[in-house]
């Protein structure tokens, strides 16, 4: 069986809903599977000006277990896979104070996601957004 979340994203700018400071002209991730079953997660696009840029390369593990975040001392992360479309993820400080979540949820004939997150960006802005991507 293939696993959902794997595979190339094509973000739907219309169907999405962006953050004031966030609001990208297009977007592709990609998804894949490593040897330890870890997601790796590239993403790059068009910022709001049209110029390219892309994010971090991101590994994760869905097993519900915290996870530091490289680069980011003192924060953690914990992703589980609620059921077999659905991923969510929190981000907390040693305190156990939330600064981050998502919320992934792939449809069910697998064709598209809808994801939903809010934290705070590398300018420690505030922001919520609703994306929709479609697969490749």
């Amino acid at each position: 069986m293939t696993d959902p979340f794997v595979g190339t994203w094509i973000l739907n700018v219309e169907k999405s809903e962006f953050d004031a400071n966030h609001r990208p002209q297009a977007a592709t991730v990609v998804v894949e599977l490593d040897a330890e079953g870890a997601y790796l997660q590239k993403a790059e696009g068009i910022n709001e000006k049209g110029e390219p840029c892309a994010e971090r390369p991101e590994r994760f593990l869905a097993d519900g277990q915290p996870h530091p975040l490289p680069d980011f001392p003192g924060l953690r992360c914990v992703m589980k896979k609620p059921d077999a479309n659905t991923m969510t993820g929190e981000v907390t400080r040693e305190d156990g104070s939330v600064v981050g979540g998502v919320t992934t949820e792939v449809s069910a004939d697998g064709k598209s996601k809808t994801v939903t997150n809010f934290g705070y960006d590398s300018q420690l802005r505030q922001f919520k957004m609703r994306t929709v991507w479609e697969r490749q």
